[in-house]
């Protein structure tokens, strides 16, 4: 089946029976859902942003007219329908400019993550024949400038923040590009309006790379159909309406915020701009969001800072805190299962409400109806605290070929330890060796310029394989087990899914981050990033004199402590399942450092080659013994 039959197939207009189909007076395109959603909505704060101490705001008549302007000065560069223009840099509103001016003017563009190595960026430039590259600002520039003369497609770098670059050959200003699209759009608006009107539901929007846990990256082709569909049948299951204000955390480089800045538009909500993650707690504070999208690492630094800070607290602080995580885990829990809190319970809530949880709610605002994440595992421990606390979370599930949900939880339906059901023209099913398999109008046009993975990619009925292993509940729900390709087997035969196991042992206050290893060794064992200063809270405490992340990590009381931790959080686990043995890691694992990818997933082969002697050690050190 080719890449072109099996995108006329799985489109949603020309296919019945995958549930409700979608209505004629829905967007066709990306462009046709933003023009829609602004003649609609007519925000006076559609897009904001923070400069010089203060916000500001951007009407949707403004975005609209700047993203026609900036189409209009890619036309007058040359650029054609179907040509790739390139995006690295953090989110703006000019990034967002960017990305609506391609979807207007049938431009294919190909976000790069800011994280990339300057040889990954060159690969993507190079594989996708970007022809223009809009980049952040100098610094960023200065970081790729040795490999940009290895790209030959491309002619022209576009500044969104051109300080201290007149220097720099076949560039430009992004408001230049405005000035040239301010020229050119009297002589353009009317073809502006046709190559719109002509963006066929099937034709490409975004080309995204993918980084991968494995291998190089492939480029994953998304139709405005991929985009669109899945944009409006996630919202069927919520009801995001007007009144909803949103805080934009993660990278638009990635189909998760992408989407769900799409959604946003769609549903008339305000979208602020996060200045950085750092200020992300101050945005929170002064924008007050109802809704927040992020991945779970966001959560558990939330809930690891606010233990902390009770543990430095000590005594009686510190016993009221960890009181109120048990009650409103407890709270949660009974709410989950479909119990009813007793008496007893719904008063030590009120308490555990009044004296912890609201400031909890505070930090985020005081205004979030919801969370909505994915990307990763989320913890059953961190989905109970902040249910619990009054922080409702929505997790959900999907991968950037599937644009990106698959399904997700939603007020209405959702469970602990579950992903939720298919959203609406979504359908999953599990196959004989446990792995999740997904049809629908979301699933990719295929992998750009290989067709041998695109075509791996698939089952021979048409069904794209996630790689994931999962089970489905009797009423739907799904929940995810492990990734396929991470599963690894012992010497001794036995097959371990490390995630559950990682996840349990997350659970310890003194864990960071933990990757398990032991692929055809004798055992499983860890590598722990611990939590130092977690771990400088309980030295004090016990009068022990280490200061430096490197003395705690060879400490052999610390590491005795971690053991004890990592046994009596995983001890229901099989005998073979069972950490024989832990290594601390001094160094937090990074996107940046290469270990982990841009949701945070971990990249373990880059692991097992990075912390090969460490890995060595363990088993040789057991092997004494």
């Amino acid at each position: 089946m080719t890449i072109i039959d099996r995108a006329k197939i799985e489109s949603p207009r020309r296919e019945v029976g995958r549930g409700e189909p979608l209505h004629s007076d829905e967007p066709r395109n990306i462009a046709d859902l933003v023009k829609k959603a602004a003649q609609k909505f007519d925000l006076s704060d559609a897009l904001n942003y923070r400069s010089n101490g203060e916000w500001h705001h951007i009407s949707s008549r403004e975005f609209l007219e700047q993203a026609e302007t900036a189409a209009a000065g890619l036309l007058s560069l040359g650029i054609v329908p179907g040509d790739r223009v390139a995006i690295f840099a953090p989110n703006s509103p000019e990034w967002t400019f960017t990305d609506t001016a391609c979807q207007f003017a049938g431009i294919v563009d190909v976000p790069i993550y800011t994280t990339l190595a300057p040889n990954s960026v060159a690969y993507i430039l190079n594989d996708s024949g970007a022809r223009i590259l809009f980049v952040g600002d100098r610094e960023m520039y200065d970081r790729i400038e040795d490999v940009l003369p290895e790209c030959k497609a491309l002619e022209t770098i576009i500044f969104f923040d051109p300080a201290g670059t007149d220097n720099v050959p076949d560039s430009m200003s992004f408001d230049k590009l405005l000035e040239k699209g301010n020229e050119a759009l009297p002589g353009l608006s009317s073809k502006l309006e046709e190559i719109s009107a002509a963006i066929e539901p099937d034709s490409v929007a975004t080309l995204i790379y993918t980084s991968g846990t494995t291998g190089e990256p492939k480029g994953v082709m998304l139709t405005h159909n991929n985009v669109v569909s899945n944009v409006i049948d996630c919202s069927a299951s919520y009801d995001f309406s007007i009144h909803d204000t949103c805080l934009s955390v993660l990278p638009l480089s990635h189909i998760f915020e992408r989407a769900a800045m799409y959604l946003y538009i769609h549903n008339g909500m305000s979208v602020y701009f996060a200045e950085s993650i750092e200020k992300v707690p101050d945005n929170l504070a002064e924008v007050r969001p109802t809704i927040l999208v992020g991945v779970p690492r966001i959560f558990e630094k939330v809930y690891s800072k606010a233990k902390l800070k009770a543990a430095q607290s000590g005594g009686l602080k510190e016993k009221i805190f960890d009181w109120a995580i048990e009650t409103g885990k407890k709270y949660a829990h009974q709410s989950e299962t479909g119990g009813q809190a007793g008496f007893g319970l719904k008063i030590k809530q009120a308490i555990a409400d009044k004296l912890i949880f609201s400031k909890l709610r505070e930090f985020f605002g005081g205004n979030l109806r919801m969370c909505i994440t994915g990307g990763a595992a989320l913890s059953d421990d961190i989905y109970l605290i902040f249910n619990g606390a009054g922080i409702p979370i929505m997790q959900g599930y999907g991968l950037t070929e599937t644009s990106p949900v698959i399904t997700s939880n939603n007020p209405v339906t959702k469970r602990l330890g579950t992903v939720g059901k298919p959203i609406r023209n979504m359908q999953i099913r599990i196959a004989g060796d446990g792995e999740i398999e997904a049809t629908g109008p979301g699933v990719m046009l295929g992998k750009y310029t290989n067709p041998h993975a695109t075509r791996d990619t698939y089952t021979d009925d048409g069904w794209f394989k996630t790689a994931d292993v999962g089970e489905l509940a009797p009423d739907g729900l799904l929940k995810i087990t492990d990734r396929k390709k991470e599963l690894f087997k012992t010497s001794g035969g036995k097959y371990i899914a490390p995630s559950p196991i990682e996840q349990m042992i997350k659970a310890s206050r003194f864990v960071s981050q933990v990757v398990l290893v032991g692929n055809e060794r004798k055992f499983p064992a860890a590598l722990i990033v611990p939590n130092f200063e977690m771990l400088r809270s309980y030295a004090k405490h016990k009068g022990l004199d280490i200061s430096s992340d490197a003395e705690f990590c060879e400490s052999p009381k610390i590491i005795d402590l971690l053991e004890r931790q990592v046994a009596g959080l995983t001890e229901d686990l099989a005998k073979y399942e069972k950490v024989k043995r832990i290594a601390l890691l001094e160094n937090e694992l990074s996107v940046e450092g290469g270990e982990l990818t841009p949701t945070l997933k971990v990249k373990r082969r880059i692991v097992d080659e990075k912390y090969r002697e460490v890995i060595d050690r363990i088993y040789a050190d057991a092997e004494k013994e």
